[in-house]
């Protein structure tokens, strides 16, 4: 049963314990023996559930906060997001074996062409002091002769709306690889019968990754913009584990030259 301490009959209790220990602590030195055993042996039980309850609530407060959609943003961003398998738990601890169109969320999707892939997929949850998701996602691959891997992030329909070619996309991501292995990032860009596609490769040299995706190589058409997705595309994933420990998204104006 949850500890409520939300209304006034339990505000009162709270603060009648509070000074109810206050004034033992007080009187302490002047109780006889025997009174004193027994007053420390409730104090000694209360001490264990406090601790207990102390503990578990330092835990969880000092990881991100569930949700959070906290991270570095350039000058002039007009549009940020992080995805939900990084931002909220979802319903299931993964998948496995993640056959090719299965969801971790309706946010992410894995996509393979292996018959017998031994592919895991699931979301853990973050506890180091640096991170700033409350959740990453791990990739585990073990037997695998398909020729591609990628994992499918659809981002959401605000992203189009004013987008332009002068916009850049920011992709950032913190990336851990077991094996060295290369991983593509393509953003696709849905604009009325067409599809505009840029493709560019994350630095493998650090776990820290971040590429600019510029509308302005394209043939983006501003009017007709309505979907976009990201495609995350790794190379040789057999015998590997990649955990994804944040992932976002950002658009911003280029700057005026």
């Amino acid at each position: 049963m949850p500890f409520p301490l939300q209304g006034p009959i339990e505000r009162f209790l709270q603060r009648r314990a509070i000074k109810r220990w206050r004034l033992a602590a007080r009187a302490s030195a002047k109780l006889d023996l025997a009174t004193l055993d027994r007053k420390n042996e409730v104090a000694k039980k209360l001490l264990r559930h406090i601790g207990a309850f102390k503990l578990e609530a330092d835990s969880r407060l000092a990881l991100p906060r569930i949700g959070s959609t906290t991270f570095p943003q350039p000058p002039g961003t007009d549009w940020a997001w992080r995805p939900k398998p990084w931002r909220a738990p979802f319903a299931g601890v993964g998948i496995a074996p993640a056959l090719s169109k299965m969801e971790l969320t309706n946010e992410l999707v894995i996509f393979h062409d292996c018959k017998r892939a031994e592919v895991s997929l699931r979301q853990d949850r973050n506890t180091r002091d640096t991170d700033l998701a409350p959740f990453s996602v791990a990739l585990e691959v073990f037997h695998f002769t398909g020729s591609y891997l990628s994992l499918v992030i659809e981002i959401p329909q605000s992203s189009c709306e004013g987008l332009r070619k002068r916009h850049l996309i920011r992709l950032a991501a913190l990336i851990e690889r077991e094996q060295p292995t290369e991983i593509y990032a393509r953003l696709n860009v849905k604009n009325g019968p067409n599809t505009e596609q840029l493709l560019l490769t994350l630095p493998s040299d650090a776990p820290e990754a971040m590429v600019e995706f510029d509308l302005a190589y394209s043939g983006l058409n501003e009017k007709r913009a309505e979907r976009m997705w990201l495609d995350l595309m790794i190379e040789k994933p057999r015998m590997n584990k990649v955990t994804i420990r944040d992932l976002t998204l950002c658009r911003y104006p280029r700057a005026d030259i």
